[in-house]
């Protein structure tokens, strides 16, 4: 038996990188997922593999910049499953709605452009806010859920020419706790990792920062990038699982040793 049998989960963003990583492995626990992004053919090569390990998904196209959408996915996902035990908010956008990027570009707090800072606050901090909002009746009634949220590094250390960014990381994890202390009497259970993983995002990063990225892996005590499968799954499945009941509110340093709070 898997530790998620009988559950069903919404990974977001789950078209690639850390997504798509936890949406199999929830999947090979015995979860029903519901994969949302944005892009269908992507989508489509996600379910694809699940259902080739013998899992059960659905793909479901969604932009979470626009609230609609987003409770749509969760809407969709109801008609496919019936319910949703576990939510794990990983989509974030970069760049702008008409020039998206797939990571940050380094500029500074005077320099950095409004629409920008809309465009990934909306994508990230918002559309967690919404997913969340979307769950809420059917956690509740049910009497118990998992919400994953997702947090930075960047945000808690003040990285610098991250700004969009790092407030919106900040902006979840305050979301996170506030939740966490209004939904623990419901049974809902809403915590944030803080991953420092090998991702697509992260080598646009590397590509952008080529230096700054050297100097934080070789400053790792564990010298390497975590592997989001192989190193986030895991934690991904503790999180949704019953053996986290009594945690709520935490942040979860998945970074190597980068940040030891």
């Amino acid at each position: 038996m898997g530790q998620l049998d009988g559950t069903v989960a919404i990974v977001t963003g789950a078209g690639r990188g850390i997504g798509k990583a936890f949406a199999k492995v929830y999947a090979r626990e015995g979860a029903r997922v519901a994969v949302v992004s944005r892009t269908q053919s992507t989508l489509d090569a996600v379910v694809a593999e699940i259902r080739s390990e013998g899992g059960e998904a659905v793909g479901i196209a969604c932009d979470v910049g626009v609230r609609e959408q987003v409770f749509s996915a969760v809407e969709q996902t109801l008609s496919a499953f019936g319910t949703v035990d576990i939510l794990v908010n990983n989509a974030q956008g970069f760049g702008t709605q008409s020039a998206p990027r797939s990571s940050t570009k380094f500029m500074t707090v005077e320099e950095y452009p409004d629409d920008e800072i809309e465009y990934i606050f909306r994508t990230g901090a918002m559309s967690t806010l919404w997913g969340m909002q979307a769950v809420f009746p059917t956690m509740k009634a049910k009497g118990w859920g998992k919400i994953i949220n997702f947090s930075s590094t960047s945000g808690i250390l003040g990285t610098t020419g991250n700004t969009a960014y790092n407030m919106t990381k900040e902006a979840v994890r305050s979301l996170s706790r506030t939740a966490a202390n209004e939904w623990g009497q419901y049974g809902i259970n809403v915590n944030i990792i803080s991953p420092t993983l090998r991702t697509d995002a992260f080598e646009a990063w590397e590509v952008d920062r080529p230096e700054f990225v050297k100097a934080l892996r070789e400053n790792l005590p564990m010298r390497r990038l975590g592997d989001p499968e192989v190193d986030g799954g895991p934690l991904a499945v503790f999180l949704a699982s019953h053996g986290s009941d009594y945690i709520t509110g935490m942040t979860f340093m998945l970074n190597g040793g980068k940040m030891m709070p």
